[in-house]
């Protein structure tokens, strides 16, 4: 096998299993490890792994380009189980920023009808997932629109964040390591997650695994910014509790 059927060997075991070991692609590719661990090195200079310890987790940049009904089908039921866990976390009375996200749009469609809250997004599927909810009171923020995300954002979403305080944040991302921290692929939704971090006073990641060990071009904010991730059961172990030790809670989602 030519080193570059080997890279998409290599590249499609890590898109579908979400790690790949060192030893197992030796034998599996039937190549010393040291060719893998070339051939890892070669995959991470073009930004398409992350090399962890004794193998390597893929980046899956080209889901930034999928539209938000394509997303919401990728990991459905890992994001159900994170929106159901991430309720516990509500009570009567408290005030919340919901941001754009199919994890968070999810949570959103769960809130009971009868649970008073201040919701505060710039999300319009978020806000229309609410509009049915009469005792949630529903702060929609304005901006430019983003036809992609399908939220709010620029100057005016900014101004308006600072002039609230808010129990807590619920935020969505599509890159967590303990190097970079809280990442995505648009710089204006960075710049939004991170003012909603800054006016709250705890903030609630929601991301399923396969965010855990992925890097995007936007930085949010580091994860000692926050005091809890929400992800599922498929986590893995060695990148979750790299990313704990940088700060926050890691809890996995039961149910998926």
């Amino acid at each position: 096998m030519f080193a570059p059927e080997r890279h998409q060997a290599i590249l499609d075991l890590a898109r579908t299993r979400g790690r790949v070991d060192v030893r197992d692609l030796a034998e599996q590719l039937d190549v010393t490890p040291e060719t893998i661990r070339r051939d890892l090195t070669s995959l991470e200079r073009r930004g398409l792994v992350r090399r962890a310890h004794g193998g390597a987790v893929p980046i899956e940049r080209a889901s930034l380009s999928r539209g938000t009904g394509e997303r919401e089908t990728i990991q459905a039921a890992e994001k159900n189980a994170i929106a159901a866990a991430a309720l516990a976390e509500l009570a009567e009375g408290t005030s919340v920023f919901i941001d754009a996200g199919t994890t968070t749009l999810r949570l959103a469609e769960l809130i009971p009808d009868d649970l008073a809250l201040t919701v505060v997004t710039h999300s319009l599927p978020v806000a229309m997932a609410l509009a049915a909810k009469p005792a949630t009171a529903v702060h929609l923020l304005g901006g430019q629109f983003n036809h992609e995300t399908l939220s709010s954002v620029g100057t005016w979403t900014h101004q308006m964040i600072g002039m609230v305080s808010v129990d807590i944040a619920f935020v969505s991302v599509n890159g967590i390591t303990p190097e970079r921290g809280l990442t995505t692929g648009d710089l204006a939704e960075a710049a939004v997650k991170s003012a909603m971090i800054r006016a709250s006073r705890r903030t609630v990641v929601l991301a399923d695994h396969s965010k855990f060990g992925r890097e995007e071009f936007g930085r949010i904010a580091p994860l000692a910014a926050v005091e809890t991730i929400i992800t599922d059961s498929g986590v893995n172990p060695e990148l979750a509790s790299e990313a704990e030790a940088a700060g926050p809670i890691v809890v996995r989602a039961a149910g998926a």
